[in-house]
């Protein structure tokens, strides 16, 4: 499937929009529909329930999306956080130095390109009511990591973990990317899921090799295949000492879903030395004390500075190699089709599709709404009234949108609930389109839900 059909599937069916369409849209933000919402909302909710609340020994956080401009200084992002960009002299654009071939311009093909230089990727913002006034240039944080790293000693204080422990969140990150490009593949907001693990230094290959398969496992239970790649001496991050990406097969190309990283212990360590430095400054100018060290005191009473282990996968790409990994189209019986995303249940952003058979009928539509109000009492889920009176037409539009059950109200159920006081219902299974009446009572047990 290409990336043009994708598109088209998910601006036709409610997944994803372009933000600011009305004004000409924004390049590299999107907006999520309905539909895109439930999606993106289900995959997170598995990852907290899997990397968090399944565990004893992570604890969660929502740490805040403007960072102190210090903290991105002791982390590497203020002189290394960067990409090469060359700009044509013609047609004026800009371009990352990588995707220039030929030393010529990708849209004009011109050879008059500049010198290249390097171009941050973190997004300014200004704190307080004047530009001008001192402290007042803050950064929109490029990723979530080191709001985990700065609340790591917060950690340790008020729950006194053992380790090996983590520290999991979701959020928001901005990098302002020069060419945002391959749909939400690549932008300039985006959503992390990421967790840092914190071990002992000589455990730190042994857990690297567990999570990595962990990882994989997870991606497979979500209906994504991804296989490990590990990056070369030259491709590693100044901080790191191992990095594995897991890699999908995207519309465009095979591209990173999820990095592994052996981060040593490169950030505790950076903003330890940090922080002493801010301690002597404070005795100094303040004559207070302080002590802000971000180590680990062990049961010896010796200070341990943990390695990390990264877990980082980006939930916008997750939507994306949801939806494509769902994608099939199919051939059918007298020369007819259908396109249908057979998302894992799990995930599927409706559940299940209430359809009466017709519209102006009073028993139907009455046992179709108790039908909809007793899955929805019974179990939260997204289910939907689909009263279009046309069952072929909702059935192909619920295969294109991935739910995994239709449940027809039709004649069958009104005279069975007459005749023997059983209500019943007719349930379609969307990958094999197979048919089976069911009881009211036994519904939620026959959906697995």
């Amino acid at each position: 499937m290409s990336l043009e059909v994708l598109v088209a599937l998910c601006k036709k069916r409610g997944f994803i929009f372009q933000s600011s369409a009305l004004y000409g849209g924004l390049q590299g933000f999107f907006d999520y529909g309905p539909l895109g919402v439930e999606l993106k909302n289900n995959i997170k909710k598995i990852w907290w329930e899997d990397i968090v609340l399944k565990k004893e020994n992570v604890f969660g956080l929502d740490s805040a999306t403007i960072l102190n401009p210090k903290v991105l200084e002791q982390s590497g992002h203020k002189d290394t956080f960067t990409d090469p960009l060359k700009d044509c002299l013609d047609c004026k654009s800009r371009f990352r130095t990588d995707e220039i071939k030929n030393d010529e311009c990708p849209k004009c093909k011109s050879k008059k390109l500049s010198e290249e230089r390097k171009f941050n990727l973190m997004m300014k913002t200004n704190l307080g009511p004047l530009e001008s006034e001192n402290g007042s240039e803050g950064f929109l944080r490029p990723e979530t990591a080191q709001g985990i790293f700065i609340n790591f000693k917060n950690i340790c204080d008020t729950f006194s973990p053992k380790l090996p422990f983590g520290i999991a969140q979701t959020g928001k990150a901005y990098r302002n990317e020069i060419t945002p490009r391959n749909f939400t593949f690549r932008t300039r907001e985006f959503e992390q899921m990421e967790m840092e693990y914190f071990v002992l230094p000589d455990q730190a290959d042994k857990t690297m090799d567990e999570v990595v398969a962990e990882r994989i496992n997870w991606w497979k239970k979500l209906g994504i295949e991804v296989q490990a790649k590990e990056q070369t001496q030259e491709e590693l991050a100044h901080y790191a000492k191992k990095t594995v990406d897991l890699i999908f097969k995207f519309p465009h190309s095979d591209e990173e879903l999820e990095g592994i990283c052996n981060r040593t212990d490169f950030d505790l360590g950076s903003h330890t030395k940090a922080q002493a430095e801010f301690d002597i400054q404070a005795k100094v100018k303040e004559n207070k004390t302080s002590t802000q060290k971000l180590a680990y005191l062990n049961e010896e009473k010796k200070w341990i500075v943990p390695f990390i282990i990264e877990t980082s996968a980006g939930l916008d790409r997750a939507v994306l190699a949801a939806l494509q990994s769902a994608y099939n189209e199919e051939q059918l019986e007298e020369g007819k089709s259908r396109i249908v995303l057979k998302f894992k249940k799990e995930i599927a952003p409706i559940k299940a599709a209430i359809i009466p058979l017709v519209k102006n009928n009073e028993e139907i539509q009455k046992l179709a709404r108790k039908t909809l109000n007793f899955l929805k009492e019974n179990k939260v889920m997204q289910v939907v009234l689909e009263n279009t009176g046309n069952i072929g037409k909702a059935y192909r539009k619920h295969d294109e949108i991935g739910t995994p059950y239709c449940i027809t109200i039709d004649h069958e159920s009104i005279e069975s609930s007459l005749e023997s006081g059983i209500e019943s219902v007719t349930v379609r299974n969307r990958d094999t389109m197979k048919q089976e009446r069911v009881k009211l009572d036994k519904l939620l047990e026959y959906l697995g839900y």
